[in-house]
Order: C-alpha cells, then sequence, then structure tokens
C-alpha cells in the first residue's frame, strides 16, 4: 500500500503530467470517509497507525521547500495535486491550505496548475466548496449512478446519496472535471452501469471527464480492469456529443 509523505514527487501522473503531491492526511496512516476496493492506499483498516494531520504551517513549509529546490533545479511542475492517503477535504485547514498554496504557486511554479482529487462527499460544506472554487482543476468522483452501486465500489462512511451529490457538483455551473473508475468485479461490472451514468454527466456538464481503470495492485482480490479501447467504446456516446474525455488504461 502506498503512504506519502506531506509534499512528494514530482511524479508522472497519466493524467495531470509531473504532478507534484501534496498529501493532507497522515504520512503513515489512512484517513477517509470512502473505503474503495481498488484504493491503492489499502484498506482503511490497516492504515490506523499514525492519525496526525499535517497543520496549515506544516503544508507550506514542505511546500515551499520542495519548490525551491526544484525551481533551482529546473524541474517542471504542471500540476500542485492535492492526492495523498486519503480524502483531502477532510483535512479541517484545507480551506486555508489552498490559498497558501495558490501563494506559493504564483511565486514558484505560475504556469503549473492546481489540481485536487475529491471523492465530492464535502463540496456541500461553505469553506471546501470556495476552496475548490479557486483551484485550477477541482477533480470531483463518481464511479456509480445508484447509492446501492457506490455502496458496491467505493463503500462510504455515513450517509452517501448520489442525488445529493450530484445537486452539490451542479452549483460547479460544470467548471469541474469528474472523475470515475471503470471496473470489472465479481457479479458487478461497469458496462451494467454507464446508461445511468451517463444521464448524469449530460445534466451536469462537466467540461472534462477523466475515465481510467485500476493501475496497481488492489486491497480487494479479483478485480478487473478495462482496455482503453473498451472504455473508449462505453463512452462513445459522450464522444460523439462533443464531452472532453480523458481514457487512461
Amino acid at each position: 500500500m502506498m503512504r506519502e509523505a506531506t509534499v512528494f514527487g514530482p511524479i508522472f501522473s497519466r493524467r495531470l503530467g509531473s504532478s507534484l503531491g501534496i498529501n493532507l492526511l497522515p504520512q503513515e496512516g489512512k484517513i477517509c470517509n470512502f473505503d474503495c476496493v481498488y484504493c491503492e492506499c489499502g484498506w482503511n483498516k490497516d492504515g490506523l497507525g499514525d492519525t496526525v494531520l499535517p497543520t496549515r504551517e506544516d503544508v507550506f513549509k514542505a511546500l515551499q521547500a520542495k519548490l525551491e529546490e526544484c525551481s533551482a533545479a529546473g524541474i517542471p511542475i504542471d500540476s500542485i495535486t492535492f492526492s495523498g492517503d486519503g480524502e483531502p477535504t477532510l483535512n479541517p485547514e484545507f480551506p486555508a491550505i489552498i490559498d497558501l498554496t495558490l501563494e506559493l504557486r504564483e511565486r514558484y511554479y505560475p504556469a503549473a496548475k492546481v489540481s485536487v482529487l475529491s471523492n465530492a462527499t464535502r463540496i456541500g460544506r461553505p469553506g471546501v466548496f470556495e476552496a475548490l472554487r479557486k483551484v485550477d482543476n477541482p477533480i470531483l468522483k463518481l464511479d456509480a449512478p445508484t447509492d446501492g452501486q457506490v455502496a458496491l465500489v467505493n463503500k462510504p462512511a455515513g450517509e452517501y446519496h448520489v442525488a445529493q451529490v450530484v445537486e452539490q457538483m451542479a452549483r460547479f455551473q460544470g467548471d469541474f472535471v469528474m472523475q470515475t473508475m471503470f471496473l470489472r468485479g465479481p457479479g458487478w461490472e461497469s458496462a451494467q452501469w454507464v446508461e445511468g451514468w451517463m444521464e448524469i454527466v449530460r445534466k451536469l456538464k462537466p467540461r472534462e471527464l477523466m475515465v481510467y481503470t485500476i493501475d496497481r495492485e488492489t486491497p480487494m482480490k479479483g478485480l478487473g480492469k478495462y482496455t482503453v479501447e473498451e472504455m473508449r467504446a462505453l463512452v462513445q456516446p459522450l464522444i460523439d456529443e462533443g464531452f472532453s474525455i480523458q481514457i487512461k488504461g
């Protein structure tokens, strides 16, 4: 399972290019309100050893040091990306940390994008929504069109209702990226869900879709991946309708 420092990389991201990562969760643990069957960080129960969250000061110092180092060495950075070991918006200082990150980006890498990979469960919270509106790439997850299917794939903690999440996503007025995992599992396949998912896409009209499949070892065994060609065939109706779609195998 992957464990990341507060600031890590840059690494090559198949979706974002040269990506400098920011982990707002524990460096040796995992905190998330999803427990996705495909998560490269492993199951939540296996990440309980460290529960210390970095503060805004911790993030500022680590990010400034890394940006200075990369700038001096001439290392390119396409995206400063909030990902890490769990859901970044769970850090209570997330809005303030976004402001600090934007400030440092302008100072060191003004051409870099700031991206946030989020499961979209907390976008209804005022501070979180406003912070996500400030970044270049709010990348919001929606893996399935029904509550039951989300329960199979994402295993959310507490109540989760697709309809409520879609309602909150609509507040972005299309100015966001929707990210969706396509995978085969025991007794269920994304192919059976695509029509309902496409109807949600048509309603929300995100500026871009990121459709991808598993790339690393998964905590649930027996999952299967799709080929790029298979995923393209599944989303071809949306391509024909003019949606911008990244498809990554």
